[in-house]
């Protein structure tokens, strides 16, 4: 082979230059400047969601969130367990305590049954749901928001992976109290590292931009009676976020295009089940995501390496990392089991119909059929 194949990389869509070039005429690289609005304005107009701030990543987007609504030491905040570390720590460094809720079948992401069922069980009421939409793949977020609204608990939408996803025609992001987007290098769209939290509430995003920005009073001199953070992006990855905007839709068909090739080549073996899709919604299919009933994803990952083609197995639910030995679960052994058997496979924008068979190839070489 003469290229790697990498699971999602970086894909310029042609005027990032530009506006880069636009901001260092203007000299404003710092976390100020006319592209930091326009980029934010490109995600409200794309998604529908009336506020939104840039920050450094959306992991920092989690935290304002969570530092909004007063989470704090002692509270219990749920979470998706199978999801990245990224979704949780925030949870962390507000001192409060992460309780993890399992997956369902039918979308890979969290059950509403089980978020039902642990709060209309537990003895102490959340104070918020960290949700991820995971591979960019819509939750059953009507229901789960309905959920959350009904037992007074606040939802908080990890998008990171779901830019361009929709339940409804609605955008993920937009159904819960906040919504949180990443631009890392690896993600549907990238300014390199940087993330977006966005909300209907004004208010609560105009504190979140307070936080964000060293807890600054008004005044001419710095004066602080709270404590804030260094969390704004910059103008300069804001530029290359106002580009990518501009080709969303293009890397949204063509992520779902790469997915529908993968179906095409190997959807005829019985052992291979791919991450569904819900009815009613529409996935950006960030990565292609597939269990193996029989056949290990560490062999079919290692033939992969041998031919250059990156690929990663399914996130290790959260419950089953170390540093959350002690926490609060509620389980039906869903993500373990999917955990144990799946694997993503390369999904980079820039692969052609030709890579995706070679890599076919491959896997049911592996298989052996």
């Amino acid at each position: 082979m003469s290229k790697k194949l990498f699971l999602s990389s970086p894909d310029m869509g042609g005027n990032e230059l530009k506006y880069i070039e636009e901001v260092f005429k203007s000299n404003y690289i710092a976390p100020l400047g006319e592209y930091v609005d326009k980029f934010e304005d490109s995600i409200k107009k794309y998604t529908g969601i009336k506020n939104a701030l840039a920050v450094v990543n959306a992991t920092s987007a989690l935290h304002l969130a969570l530092r909004v609504l007063e989470v704090g030491e002692g509270d219990d905040v749920l979470a998706s367990t199978f999801t990245f570390i990224g979704s949780v720590s925030a949870i962390l460094y507000q001192n409060a305590n992460p309780v993890f809720i399992d997956s369902d079948e039918k979308s890979w992401n969290l059950s509403p049954k089980l978020l039902e069922n642990y709060l209309s069980s537990c003895s102490k009421k959340p104070k918020a749901l960290v949700l991820t939409h995971l591979y960019g793949m819509s939750a059953d977020i009507e229901k789960i928001a309905q959920i959350c609204k009904n037992y007074g608990v606040y939802l908080i939408e990890d998008s990171a992976e779901s830019l361009g996803a929709t339940y409804n025609n609605k955008h993920t992001g937009t159904f819960g109290d906040f919504g949180v987007y990443s631009f890392n290098g690896n993600k549907i769209l990238t300014t390199s590292g940087g993330g977006m939290l966005v909300s209907n509430n004004k208010e609560w995003i105009e504190k979140a931009f307070f936080y964000a920005t060293q807890a600054k009073e008004p005044y001419v001199h710095y004066e602080h009676k709270e404590y804030g953070y260094n969390y704004r992006m910059s103008n300069v990855l804001s530029a290359i976020g106002v580009a990518q905007m501009e080709v969303i839709e293009q890397r949204v068909s063509k992520k779902r295009e790469i997915f529908g090739w993968y179906k095409e080549f190997l959807e005829d073996i019985d052992e291979v089940e791919f991450m569904p899709e819900l009815p009613n919604s529409f996935g950006n299919r960030w990565l292609s995501a597939l269990t193996f009933e029989k056949t290990s994803y560490i062999k079919v990952m290692e033939n992969l390496n041998k031919i250059d083609v990156e690929s990663r197995p399914l996130w290790k639910p959260m419950h089953m990392q170390p540093l959350f030995k002690n926490a609060k679960t509620f389980l039906d052994g869903t993500s373990e089991k999917l955990y144990n058997k799946g694997l993503c496979l390369a999904s980079s924008t820039t692969m052609s119909k030709s890579d995706v068979e070679m890599i076919c190839k491959n896997i049911r070489k592996t298989l052996d059929v």
